[in-house]
């Protein structure tokens, strides 16, 4: 059960992050914000949305980190994270920044962290 945990906490801190460190773009593009908004509006913004990633962020690490009883090791999890967070970043830019698209170089990119995911579980 604490895979599970773990991973929802991970998808769910990252889907936070990803708004806070990019969705100040699209409210930029979509004219919420203009471009003379202030940067420390802009950051304290981001701020309010990375609390709720921490949050979920930490319990993640502790309840998944097996020097607390959990399954994975710290490079397990740092991966797993990596790995969660491109996949949540990928799915923002598709539905949010309509100009973006999936090329071939990204796919390949993916397999990679694929293959990283593989490595790291290889005993």
């Amino acid at each position: 059960m604490q895979q599970f945990y773990t991973i929802g906490l991970l998808v769910i801190a990252n889907i936070f992050m990803t708004f806070a460190w990019y969705g100040h773009l699209k409210l930029q593009q979509i004219n919420v914000i203009s471009d003379n908004t202030p940067l420390y509006f802009i950051i304290l913004m981001s701020w309010f949305l990375a609390l709720p990633e921490y949050c979920c962020q930490i319990p993640a690490n502790r309840i998944g980190f097996e020097g607390n009883g959990g399954p994975y090791t710290i490079m397990q999890l740092k991966v797993i994270q990596e790995v969660i967070s491109l996949t949540v970043f990928t799915i923002f830019v598709t539905i949010f920044f309509n100009g973006e698209t999936l090329r071939w170089n990204h796919l390949a990119a993916f397999l990679c962290l694929v293959l990283a995911v593989y490595f790291i579980f290889y005993k």
